[in-house]
């Protein structure tokens, strides 16, 4: 394992610390209390409430001056997404809660820093393999420290994970006719902090997303990207942090495996 930088460091330090204090202990252990549902298949739980607090708290300390948006602060204030366009750590602090109320992975914690609506910086870890993917702007992509290049799955035909859960109607027809037949399509595993990974490390040529959160993609898109697959809007524009209406996303192994999809779609 190579050396970390020491923000790279510091912030592996924080998640550690809040996986090893609060989630790895509950997982499988939550109290039916300990469970709410924000919404449709979309629970929240005690873990996600204490990480949160913990890591605004930790990185306002660390970078005084720079706003926070976690994703339970914005469910309690929408007002909270304004701070997207300011200079701004977000924090998803257990992506992946389905699976884990669920009592299995995966899920993780995801971590970025923005500015002026875009990603600057990412990490993605991995509680249960103590894996943390990393990246900063123009800087490449890493895991562990080791820097990582993005490499597709080479199977024929390629592998492609969509999401299906906020597609119409409309949008699932599309994908039956016009992306099943000439892909594998495999389920996603409900975690961006594991779906991005995948991307790059020959698990996964091509993955969809409709709903486009910040605290979900803003750090795996750099990570992707900076690892030199391609992650984007399917009509090529970049991805913005502070355009949380916007919906839609492809990311992909590679640029041309990203181009041949999307002219599929």
């Amino acid at each position: 394992m190579s050396e970390l930088s020491a923000l790279d460091a510091e912030i592996r330090d924080l998640l550690r610390f809040a996986a090893e204090r609060s989630m790895l202990p509950r997982f499988r252990a939550l109290a039916d209390d300990e469970i709410e549902m924000k919404g449709d298949d979309d629970p929240v739980t005690i873990v996600d409430r204490e990480v949160e607090s913990f890591l605004s708290d930790a990185l306002t300390k660390l970078a005084p001056g720079v706003a926070v948006v976690g994703e339970e602060a914005v469910h309690s204030d929408a007002a909270v997404l304004d701070r997207l366009s300011e200079q701004c750590w977000i924090i998803d602090p257990l992506d992946g809660t389905a699976n884990y109320t669920e009592g299995k992975g995966p899920f993780g914690i995801i971590i970025a820093l923005a500015d002026a609506g875009k990603a600057i910086a990412g990490w993605l870890y991995d509680p249960v393999t103590d894996r943390l993917c990393h990246a900063k702007s123009g800087e490449g992509a890493f895991i562990n420290g080791d820097k990582v290049m993005a490499r597709a799955s080479g199977e024929n035909p390629p592998i492609a994970a969509i999401a299906r859960g906020f597609m119409d109607e409309e949008q699932k027809a599309r994908i039956d006719a016009n992306i099943a037949p000439h892909y594998t399509l495999v389920d996603i595993p409900r975690c961006a902090a594991e779906q991005y990974p995948r991307l790059a490390m020959e698990q996964n040529d091509v993955s969809t997303f409709e709903r486009t959160l910040a605290w979900d993609h803003a750090a795996g898109i750099l990570w992707l990207n900076e690892a030199g697959g391609k992650a984007a809007r399917p009509d090529g524009s970049e991805y913005r942090v502070d355009e949380h209406e916007k919906t839609g996303l492809v990311g992909a192994a590679s640029p041309v495996i990203w181009d041949e999809f999307v002219k599929r779609m």
